[in-house]
């Protein structure tokens, strides 16, 4: 699938140790954000606006400037803005120190997270259209040797079953703070397991797709960060951990786009239209079967699956709901 730069003194160990401290960074940079939050104002709010600067005036002949890339990023790190005001914005009686309301319990606002990541996931889908009708065959397209065919198609069309299949709009909480964990995750209890599979199937297809000298790292280790921390010590947020992973690697590959682009730790694709096939195959495989689960339970439950919750059933459903902290009408029924 990937060939080394090993005439620029790229060692296999080389290469992969590059990898796992690519990973290992993600992973420590949204624990980070994710349990500090000033930590998370720095990381997108403070850093992305002095880093605009640098783009556009001392690095705007070194950094990428296709729209792709510019819109990536900056999507990116409106979600991670987004998300931070949902976890921590609150109303409180001046007097009282009580708490009157919070944005995560407001209908318009828990639109956000959902519609951030359909226009994100979409993003990708019109660049692989695009890819395909472009009809190249490894030929340099924005920076990028590039190979149209039938897989740019297939995955994109695993890319709109993935917007079909994200259910449990309005469902999002906020996750109770304990001794352990003082994060205030945004917790998505409806978010399924197979969910996130199919998309990081998918994802992963896009990059081999259409950031083939990239995927080495945007395309493995990206996705498999937050995909670790939703399923070991951040359960149930995969999507803010997806976000602020994103918006962090988006910044780093803008500011430094020579690490994946030149030099040793350089990836490339083999360009072999069998192993493109595959994959992108295998991305629409499984969220053709993420579609056809999601109307098995639409039929058989009879829930909107976009106004209303459709997982509610399941135990990991259950599991992420108990981790919520109440919100104020339960706490003010209980008074």
């Amino acid at each position: 699938m990937y060939t080394f730069n090993y005439a620029e003194g790229a060692t296999l160990i080389s290469v992969w140790l590059v990898w796992v401290i690519v990973l290992a960074a993600l992973f420590l940079f949204n624990e980070f954000s994710r349990r500090s939050k000033v930590g998370a104002f720095i990381c997108f709010i403070i850093l992305p606006a002095v880093l605009s600067v640098l783009w556009f005036t001392v690095l705007k002949d070194r950094t990428y400037t296709d729209w792709f890339h510019i819109a990536k990023v900056y999507s990116a790190t409106a979600g991670c803005i987004g998300f931070w005001f949902i976890r921590h914005y609150e109303k409180k009686d001046k007097e009282t120190g009580k708490v009157l309301w919070r944005l995560s319990e407001k209908k318009l606002a828990l639109v956000f997270p959902p519609l951030i990541l359909a226009v994100n996931i979409l993003e990708a889908v019109i660049r692989d259209f695009q890819i395909g009708r472009l009809g190249l065959m490894k030929e340099v397209f924005d920076g990028e040797i590039l190979m149209s065919g039938p897989w740019n198609y297939m995955n994109g069309i695993a890319g709109i079953l993935n917007i079909i299949t994200i259910t449990g709009w309005f469902g999002i909480i906020i996750r109770k703070e304990t001794e352990k964990d003082k994060s205030r995750d945004m917790l998505w209890p409806d978010m399924m397991w197979f969910w996130i599979i199919a998309y990081d199937l998918w994802n992963y297809a896009y990059t081999y797709n259409c950031l083939p000298g990239h995927s080495w790292y945007c395309g493995l280790a990206l996705l498999l960060a937050p995909t670790i921390c939703a399923f070991t010590i951040g359960k149930g947020a995969w999507l803010q951990h997806r976000a602020h992973t994103l918006a962090i690697w988006c910044m780093f590959a803008q500011t430094f786009p020579q690490f994946q682009d030149q030099g040793r730790f350089k990836v490339m694709s083999t360009y072999n239209p069998k192993i493109y096939f595959t994959v992108s195959f295998l991305a629409l495989l499984a969220n053709i079967i993420v579609f056809i689960y999601m109307i098995y339970k639409v039929v058989k439950t009879k829930r909107n699956p976009y106004l209303g919750e459709l997982y509610v059933d399941s135990p990991r459903y259950k599991k992420i709901k108990e981790l919520g902290e109440p919100s104020i009408l339960d706490v003010k029924a209980s008074i």
